[in-house]
């Protein structure tokens, strides 16, 4: 069945995306399809797509970036519903094989507000109800031989199997401690999947900062000189959803300009910017040193000035508690130690843990942010060591970072979380054109932030001279 016919059939789509404020989602699926489009249709299609449409060519992927409440989430999913059940793929699967249609996003969670939506089509929709064999709370299965599958955004997790289309929602705001790259890394392990089935690639998200594959697929596809297999669509979100309100953006603008932009006009970010190079963290890292010990003669005297610095947590929420140690060699802020506990922890043991750790490097004291007031100092005084308040917040450690970083003044360890957190970094301005630093929208800079504190403490105190040349100078 054309997706014409089924976005008309009232017993099928037609009163999922009906009438004039869903015309121009109703539009994109026609001509992802490859369908024919009214002269009508084909101006809105040459207004969302910056292209003129050429019927016939049946997209390999579909990239839609559209403002908040622009009504990406249900139209997407009656694309899902109708690759799965309406499209033929038999004579593609082996006999017994079943393919899967993943939809991926940054959690469970968020997957599932769309599998909410394929869930309320498959329950109304009685000529689409009659195809369902099994249902779980991630999971439809169909007698098409096709199973509807929640995923969270993890390449480990996305290979292997058969698709016949891939969901990939909110792209841009994937984030992973682990991959300083994950929306590729994502998509290089699940475009695989769809050789078999030539299955169609479908990515719906708002905009964010202009890096990553949504902007490089905008920059690269959308228009006239685009891919015309691929498909790149950037509308506002009152344009492809006139019935919110005026008011709603109104505010928002009013409230961030900066920020509603993005979530409302579907403009990326012009305030937000990569921190730092990766080629420049990828030089800083000393391949295979994963820790240096602490340096003891024979006195067990330690003649290194280590120094530490702590990022606190209460162990009950989403963040690390981390520490790091570094000491300064030849102009060079050298990372000898992170250490790294994950939630849920008692503080009062990643204390004793830590302490123990500081005094193996010969250290009596520890610095850090005001996080936590006099419980944190209270317990690192229990254990021996005093908490001194750092004089720098976050965003002016990762600012005196950068030039050691520039001028390979930093040896990292080899840690991938800890190079995929700086290399997440963004540069944000504010309206008094203010720069700050800080991790990106559900990312992390515990470990990062540890490090770049001992490191920053070690090659640079607060007048800017380098305490390790002082201090051979007047030894």
């Amino acid at each position: 069945m054309p997706m014409r016919e089924a976005l008309d059939h009232p017993d099928i789509f037609g009163t999922i995306l009906p009438g004039e404020s869903w015309v121009s989602w109703r539009v994109l699926l026609i001509a992802g399809m490859g369908e024919e489009l009214t002269e009508a249709e084909r101006e809105i299609f040459r207004e969302l797509t910056g292209r003129d449409y050429v019927p016939g060519i049946r997209c390999e992927e579909f990239w839609a970036i559209v403002g908040r409440r622009g009504g990406k989430t249900r139209a997407i999913a009656v694309l899902a519903a109708y690759i799965a059940s309406l499209v033929d793929f038999s004579d593609i699967l082996a006999p017994g094989e079943r393919a899967s249609l993943p939809i991926i996003s940054a959690s469970l969670y968020q997957a599932q507000k769309c599998f909410q939506y394929l869930d309320g089509i498959y329950a109304n929709v009685a000529a689409l109800k009659k195809l369902v064999t099994n249902q779980t709370t991630d999971t439809i299965q169909l007698s098409t031989r096709i199973d509807i599958e929640c995923r969270p955004a993890s390449f480990r997790t996305i290979r292997g199997g058969t698709a016949v289309a891939i969901i990939c929602d909110e792209i841009a705001f994937w984030r992973s401690d682990n991959s300083a790259n994950p929306d590729a890394e994502i998509l290089n392990a699940a475009r695989p999947m769809l050789a078999t089935t030539g299955g169609l690639l479908a990515a719906i998200t708002s905009p964010y900062a202009k890096s990553g594959e949504v902007w490089q697929t905008f920059k690269r596809d959308y228009g006239a000189t685009g891919d015309p297999l691929v498909l790149v669509a950037k509308a506002a979100s009152r344009t492809m959803n006139p019935e919110l309100k005026q008011s709603v953006v109104d505010r928002a603008y009013e409230r961030d300009a900066a920020s509603a932009s993005a979530e409302y006009g579907a403009e990326f970010r012009q305030d937000v910017e990569t921190f730092i190079n990766p080629d420049v963290v990828d030089a800083a890292v000393v391949p295979g040193r994963f820790e240096l010990p602490p340096v003891v003669n024979e006195g067990n005297a330690i003649p290194v000035q280590y120094v530490a610095f702590v990022d606190p947590a209460g162990g009950s929420g989403a963040d690390a508690m981390t520490l790091a140690i570094a000491h300064c060699e030849q102009d060079v802020g050298v990372l000898d130690l992170v250490r790294e506990v994950k939630p849920p922890f008692s503080p009062e043991s990643a204390v004793a843990d830590f302490a123990a750790v500081l005094a193996s490097y010969g250290l009596s004291k520890v610095t850090g942010d005001r996080w936590g007031g006099e419980f944190v100092r209270e317990q690192f005084q229990n254990k021996g060591i005093t908490y001194e308040i750092s004089e720098r917040v976050r965003s002016d450690i990762y600012k005196e970072l950068l030039p050691l970083m520039n001028s390979r003044r930093v040896e990292l360890l080899d840690n991938r979380r800890l190079t995929t957190q700086l290399c997440n970094l963004e540069r944000r301005t504010a309206r008094g054109g203010r720069d700050s630093i800080d991790h990106a929208p559900g990312a992390h800079d515990d470990l990062i932030n540890s490090a770049a504190g001992a490191i920053v403490l070690a090659a640079v105190n607060p007048t800017g001279f380098n305490l390790d040349r002082w201090m051979r100078a007047y030894a």
